[in-house]
């Protein structure tokens, strides 16, 4: 679930007509200093993290004064909480608290349906004491066709023992959290403690928000810049490679890093693999080898060959690797060429130098293993392709043997290298690239092979004999020209080398300038 900080989220309560505290995120202890002024109180500080008990972590603290806001926000900003460095400190004015309550939804996937979470007694341990008593927490299952009304719920708290402007304003803040859960299609919506002030205001002192994965596109409104469960914050090679699967819709890119902080020692490998189960059972396999994960990759629902070759080239945007993997079920409905294009690619860009085990079992398995060893016989490293006869044991016990022939030799990070564009005469663009074709050299080709490899039709031959689009340009950028890279492949090696296929990876670029920094700095030398 994606989630988002305490100030983001109260931030859509507020607009919802939800009550909180005043205040505003700070991102210096100068800037904390400022805020506390403004509000002439007393005040909280929270650092803003994706984890609940803050307080016993130390990432809420108090103050009485500006000054002491700063001096505490020293201690706040650049320390490690959990897996996150503190960024943002939320300043907000101290509540004079008569009492505290839990209000809530989350789905339960038992009866699959929204559920309202009220207690009178909120704050910590609330989890605890719904198990202990559960007579002191309130549940209510929503009707999804129905949804709820604030005078159901103003008689349900009635009959709770609630009156009077306190009434009023539960059933109203209630019924609010609902429909906001339901607007954002929240998977769970927490406000904890949701506390009456002394002066008798109702109002949400603390918020949880976590939206479904799946639905955070449809609300281009909410700030999630990675739509994906994490425990800490996503890397930046992760943001780059969400934002792949962000663009395209076709097929699965799932892209974790698991370790940043890595060394030449490190017996490090890339790992690529296609379908959930039997990616586990591969990477079991190469664990099993001895070998370190760098990252979890799937690319599985039948993704285009231009998803692979972009997962392809974020795996080896990693430093240190000693070896590539990659390893799906053994039995994909997919189309393997695709996914054997796609690496071919990215691997002869990178001029790959370290060994890649590649085991492509599923449809058409046969031709994805020849298209590997047909055209990848001109980089440094060996590579190998199997089939679903072939087990993840032995196609992880290939790797070691060949990590080891090859010294362990480890992946070092180069720029991206493009050819000169100049020299393309025709163009066309794709749904996330372009393709680039150089008339002057098709002239001198003696097959016209590419539009025989376009199975798809995509490509006709001009009056003079050179290759164009046989659909509209509008056609080809809404999707009809797949980005199956059998045009360029046919042509880099059987031809003029007169066809290349522009995919743009944003980001990539300055990313790799930073980690060929760190590949040469010093020994010795911070990361």
């Amino acid at each position: 679930m994606a989630r988002l900080f305490e100030y983001q989220a109260k931030k859509l309560l507020k607009e919802q007509g939800i009550k909180i505290p005043r205040g505003e995120v700070a991102h210096s202890p100068e800037e904390v200093y400022q805020i506390a002024v403004q509000l002439n109180r007393p005040v909280v500080l929270k650092a803003q993290v994706w984890l609940t008990g803050r307080a016993e972590k130390g990432g809420i603290l108090f103050a009485s004064s500006p000054e002491e806001a700063k001096q505490k926000a020293q201690e706040l900003f650049g320390r490690k909480i959990g897996k996150f460095t503190v960024e943002e400190v939320l300043v907000e004015e101290k509540l004079a608290i008569a009492h505290e309550y839990f209000a809530g939804l989350v789905i339960d996937d038992h009866v699959k349906k929204p559920v309202i979470v009220f207690s009178s007694v909120g704050g910590t341990g609330i989890e605890e004491l719904a198990q202990k008593d559960p007579a002191k927490v309130l549940r209510l299952t929503v009707s999804l066709s129905q949804g709820i009304k604030e005078f159901e719920m103003r008689n349900l708290l009635r009959r709770r023992g609630f009156q009077g402007k306190l009434l009023a304003q539960l059933s109203a803040t209630l019924t609010k959290l609902y429909t906001l859960a339901r607007q954002l299609e929240a998977r769970s919506l927490e406000v904890n403690p949701l506390v009456l002030t002394e002066s008798g205001d109702l109002i949400a002192a603390d918020c949880h928000l976590a939206v479904d994965d799946y639905a955070v596109f449809r609300h281009p409104e909410l700030p999630i810049e990675v739509a994906r469960e994490f425990d800490r914050p996503p890397t930046p090679l992760e943001k780059i490679a969400y934002h792949v699967e962000k663009r395209d819709y076709r097929g699965t890119f799932y892209f974790l890093q698991m370790a940043e902080d890595v060394s030449p020692e490190d017996k490090m490998i890339g790992f690529h693999g296609a379908g959930g189960g039997g990616s586990m059972m591969s990477m079991d396999a190469v664990l099993a080898q001895g070998f370190k994960l760098a990252n979890y990759c799937d690319t599985s629902g039948n993704p285009p060959a231009s998803k692979v070759y972009r997962a392809a080239r974020i795996i080896l945007s990693q430093p240190y690797l000693k070896g590539y993997f990659a390893s799906g079920s053994g039995a994909a409905s997919q189309e393997q060429y695709h996914s054997a294009r796609g690496l071919v690619k990215a691997f002869l860009e990178e001029n790959l130098a370290i060994p890649a085990v590649i085991r492509l079992g599923g449809n058409y398995e046969n031709l994805a293993v020849q298209i590997l060893h047909t055209y990848l016989s001109r980089v440094k490293g060996v590579v190998e392709g199997y089939g679903h006869a072939d087990s993840a044991e032995y196609c992880a016990q290939r790797l070691a043997e060949l990590v080891e022939e090859n010294g362990f030799l480890s992946h070092q990070v180069s720029p991206l290298v493009y050819p000169d564009f100049s020299r393309f005469s025709y163009r066309f663009s794709t749904m996330t690239g372009e393709v680039l074709v150089d008339h002057q050299a098709c002239a001198r080709c003696q097959t016209k092979g590419c539009i025989k490899a376009c199975l798809a039709g995509i490509l006709t031959l001009d009056q003079d004999g050179r290759p164009v689009l046989n659909i509209s340009p509008a056609e080809a950028q809404r999707g009809k020209c797949t980005e199956c890279l059998a045009c360029e492949l046919f042509c880099k090696f059987h031809e003029q080398e007169a066809i290349y296929i522009y995919l743009p990876i944003p980001g990539l670029e300055e990313y790799r300038r930073q980690i060929i920094a760190f590949q040469t700095r010093p020994k010795g030398g911070k990361n």
